[in-house]
């Protein structure tokens, strides 16, 4: 599934394209720097929707991504 760079998800999260290809590639258990690699984002960048992709999914840790991404 093709989303936009940036633009809204089709995810009841409200987690944005950005945040959600992120949120993916954390949940596979890639590091921020790896993401970042990925995405051409600084891994401070990765860490930062991180920060705000936890509250909108309502974890907590990491390890709960994939969870959170399965059930959202």
């Amino acid at each position: 599934m093709a989303l936009p760079p940036g633009g809204p998800a089709a995810e009841p999260s409200g987690l944005t394209g950005q945040e959600l290809r992120i949120a993916q590639l954390a949940a596979t258990g890639l590091t921020n720097k790896e993401i970042g690699r990925q995405l051409q984002l600084s891994p401070r960048t990765v860490a930062a929707h991180l920060y705000k992709i936890f509250p909108k999914l309502g974890i907590t840790s990491r390890a709960a991504l994939a969870y959170a991404l399965d059930n959202g």
